[in-house]
């Protein structure tokens, strides 16, 4: 499990993005089957990475971009195999709810000894949504699968023993996940709200 935090503008869905490109996947997310194209406006960072990979191949894989999801659902809903949807649970991706599908795609499409590349995931879930997506990691973790996920999610961030890298104009920097800005920023929150928004507030 790695993971990269920092804020908006870092580079970390830049980053995802480009590791997804040069892993095979496409810009806009899905299966490295899917070909959709919607808007080219990918990085060309991917043309610059080298992958690192082990002796044991991916069995399957998936590249989770929050804001392309839509598009990808479309694509999917709209290919003349009738099977198409049988990974997603046989439900139109459309029919549900932006967290139902996410949830839904990681119960039926996720499977053991994957490579699944995740950027801000955490954008269509609720609190319990965030538990459930930690929950099916670390289940697909203990079947033999690889997960690189951009997050800002503290809840996330938390995934027992997972590599933190945060990205800033310093760099990409390995750090606990007790020092990660969004860790002290939400705990510092949910300490005194009180005395937080005062000083938010304060003219």
């Amino acid at each position: 499990m790695t993971l990269f935090a920092g804020e908006n503008g870092s580079g970390k869905s830049t980053l995802v993005e480009a590791i997804a490109v040069a892993a095979g996947f496409n810009a806009e997310g899905g299966s490295r089957n899917v070909t959709l194209s919607t808007r080219a406006s990918h990085s060309p960072l991917h043309k610059h990475l080298r992958l690192v990979r082990g002796t044991r191949r991916p069995r399957t894989g998936y590249f989770l971009r929050a804001e392309s999801f839509f598009n990808v659902a479309t694509y999917l809903e709209r290919l003349e195999d009738p099977g198409a949807l049988a990974p997603y649970g046989g439900r139109s991706l459309h029919e549900q709810s932006h967290g139902e599908s996410f949830i839904s795609l990681l119960k039926h499409r996720f499977g053991p000894g994957g490579l699944y590349i995740l950027d801000e995931p955490e954008a269509a879930l609720s609190l319990g949504g965030n538990l459930a997506l930690m929950r099916r990691m670390h289940d697909l973790v203990g079947e033999g699968s690889q997960f690189i996920v951009s997050t800002h999610s503290p809840i996330l961030l938390g995934y027992p023993d997972a590599k933190i890298y945060v990205l800033s104009g310093a760099g990409l920097t390995a750090t606990p996940y007790e020092e990660t800005e969004v860790v002290a920023l939400t705990r510092s929150f949910l300490q005194d709200r009180g005395e937080f928004l005062h000083h938010l507030f304060d003219d």
